[in-house]
This record gives structure tokens, C-alpha cells and sequence, in this order.
């Protein structure tokens, strides 16, 4: 089951899927479990809890969604069962619900007292905690009622009904917590809106590879409206002239709660090293709930960024031939240089030679004359 993690190190999962009561048999308020549902292991703590219908049976739900009114009261039930093979003690309660900064649906630790959703809830004997012990394979039918504020903001209120079993141990006590989502949205003005508050690229790649890189992308979206939004994104970057540089790659983000915020990472791969690049996000955002009539169309939010990704290999290569260019230029002049000085040392020679020439014939003709 998907975890919930609290502020202070406890832990909740996801209560759906998690208990086979489709086959419980309806004894008051006290049904049996399926061996199915019973732990494998002698001596484990198993917790599960379920959403149930009119006639104390799971109804299918994987969380508690609700329409309401300022001042409305809604009342409902869930299935808490022993999956274990050791009787244990329950404490059944409802907490707020939070978005950790991986984005993570999680409750507030079971110390933490709630001031939302979780304060709403009140159990059959008007209290907002239920205490009692289950033997191995036990379920017990908790009825329990939401009132919502005269003042209840509009739009999405987010918490869980979470049920608790304090397993001690020789030097640290662990919370078992399993917990059922609850969604309450209060009727009013809606406002759903997501932002891509930062959005952080970075090049990864090996240099000697130039076509086959990826770009890393660190961002955060923030929900500032009043309504809980999931949303589906579109990964792509361009390079030169709008060029794209790689396929558009898809991915999601799960709900995000208002007045929360997360941060995510995604890796944009086959990405070459095109010097210029424009990554950027696209991201649709959707209400993401089993209600129909809570659907909405929000709009879509976009964002890119520059980034310079330098072909290493390519500059190299241009450096050598740079290089090699101006090197075969210099040897050309150099040996250029050379020639000329040769041939001017051999005109020098030859005329020097000529010279001396003249000069002994002269000589010789005097010599005659005499």
C-alpha cells in the first residue's frame, strides 16, 4: 500500500485494497474476516480499514468523498479490521491531510492535533477518538458523523480517518496506522489553479557522446487556489529555431492539496548537445476524484527555460582542426620565409660569384697588356 508519512516520523498507508471484506458476514456491528485477509506470519500486527455502505459491507469506495454545505452534517462507515494473529488495541481517529515535499498525500502525526477536516469529525458516543481491542481476524463497524463549520471555507478539505495500533518494542514503539482518504468539498466559489513556482534545468551527458544526453529537470508547483489537483504534464525542449531537440515525454504529478506545495524531478532523455536548448513544461491539471459532478476545467500552465549543453567532443575536434589550420598555415609561411631567403642567398652567391669572375678577368687582362 502507498504511504503516508507523517511530520514526526509516523507512518499511515492507504487503507484501499487492503482487507477481503466483500465476504464478511454481517453479525451486528461485528463482522468476521476472510482467512484471506489473515497475516501469513504467527505473531504479526495487521491493521485494515474500508469504507462500507448502508449494509455494513465494503462498498467498493477507495476513499471518502463528500458535497456538502457550510453547517451540513454527513455521517458514514467504515469496515476497521485485524489482519494479525494477536489481539490488539485500535484507536480509531480522523487527522488533517497534508502534501509532504515529494508531493506525498500524508496525515499529521497521531501527537498533532488537527484543525480541519479531522476537527469535524465526532464517533457515535460524540467523541473524536475511539478506543477498543480486536482479536485475530475480528472487524468491528465504525459509524461516524462530519459536521461541517457555519464558517467552512469554500472548496477542497482534505484529511483521513485513520486507525491506529501502538505495537511495542524493547526500546522503540511503533505506530501502525492504516488510514482511508477524506475529501470533503464545501460548496462556494472554486478556484483551481496550479503554478510552476520554480523550474530548474541542468545538462547530463557523456562528453564524448554528443547525441545522447538528457536534461534534468528540477521544479515546483504550487497549489494557491481552494480546490485539490492532480494534473498530467508534457516534457520537450527545442533547440535552434523551434527545432525540437527530442519527442515530447509525458508524466503526472498525484494531487496536490490548496495551500500546498511540492517539488518533483523528471529526466528529458535523448537530448543532444545542441549548444542551445528551451526546455519547458506543459502541465493540464485535473480534479482527480470518483464524483463526477466534482469535475472542472482548469487551465493549463506552462514554463520553459534556457540552457546551454556545449558538443565537448565537437568543440574539440574543432579545436584540433584550429589548431592543425593554423599550424599548416605557419609551416607554409615559415617554409615560405625560407625559400625566399635561400634563393636570396643564392642570387647573393651567384652574383658574388660573377663578380669575382669579372674582377680575375680584368686582372688577367692587364696582365697581357704588360
Amino acid at each position: 500500500m502507498p504511504s503516508l508519512m507523517t511530520r514526526r516520523g509516523g507512518r499511515a498507508l492507504f487503507a484501499w485494497g487492503a482487507l477481503a471484506l466483500a465476504l464478511a458476514v454481517l453479525s451486528g456491528s461485528v463482522l468476521p474476516v476472510s482467512p484471506a485477509a489473515a497475516a501469513d506470519d504467527p505473531g504479526t500486527v495487521g491493521v485494515a480499514t474500508r469504507p462500507a455502505g448502508a449494509d455494513g459491507r465494503p462498498d467498493g469506495r477507495t476513499r471518502l468523498t463528500y458535497t456538502a454545505d457550510p453547517g451540513q452534517s454527513i455521517t458514514d462507515q467504515v469496515l476497521v479490521g485485524n489482519t494479525g494473529t494477536q489481539r490488539q488495541d485500535f484507536t480509531v481517529y480522523a487527522t488533517d491531510a497534508y502534501n509532504g515535499g515529494d508531493g506525498a498525500f500524508s496525515l499529521l502525526a497521531t501527537a498533532e492535533k488537527p484543525t480541519q477536516l479531522g476537527a469535524w469529525v465526532r464517533f457515535d458516543d460524540g467523541s473524536d477518538r475511539l478506543q477498543f481491542a480486536l482479536d485475530p481476524q475480528e472487524v468491528r463497524l465504525i459509524t461516524f458523523t462530519m459536521q461541517l463549520p457555519a464558517d467552512a471555507t469554500p472548496g477542497d478539505h482534505a484529511g483521513g480517518l485513520v486507525a491506529s495500533v501502538l505495537e511495542q518494542g524493547q526500546q522503540v514503539s511503533l505506530d501502525r496506522r492504516v488510514a482511508t482518504p477524506i475529501y470533503a468539498r464545501v460548496s462556494g466559489e472554486l478556484q483551481p489553479r496550479l503554478n510552476i513556482s520554480s523550474f530548474d534545468v541542468a545538462y547530463a551527458g557523456d562528453w564524448w557522446n554528443p547525441f545522447g544526453g538528457s536534461v534534468k529537470i528540477l521544479y515546483t508547483v504550487d497549489n494557491p487556489g481552494n480546490v485539490a489537483l492532480a494534473a498530467n504534464l508534457t516534457m520537450a525542449a527545442n533547440t535552434w529555431f523551434g527545432i525540437p531537440a527530442t519527442e515530447p515525454q509525458g508524466g503526472s504529478i498525484p494531487i496536490l492539496l490548496p495551500g500546498n506545495s511540492a517539488t518533483y524531478t523528471f529526466e528529458l532523455s535523448g537530448v543532444g548537445q545542441w549548444v542551445y536548448l528551451d526546455p519547458g513544461i506543459t502541465m493540464q491539471p485535473f480534479v482527480d476524484s470518483p464524483d463526477a459532478a466534482q469535475l472542472l476545467n482548469v487551465s493549463p500552465v506552462t514554463r520553459d527555460s534556457i540552457l546551454i549543453a556545449v558538443p565537448w567532443l565537437v568543440l574539440i575536434l574543432i579545436l584540433i582542426i584550429v589548431a592543425l589550420v593554423v599550424f599548416f598555415r605557419w609551416r607554409r609561411k615559415h617554409d615560405e620565409a625560407r625559400a625566399r631567403e635561400w634563393i636570396a642567398y643564392t642570387e647573393q652567391q651567384a652574383a658574388a660569384a660573377a663578380l669575382e669572375k669579372v674582377t680575375v678577368g680584368s686582372a688577367a687582362g692587364k696582365a697581357d697588356d704588360s
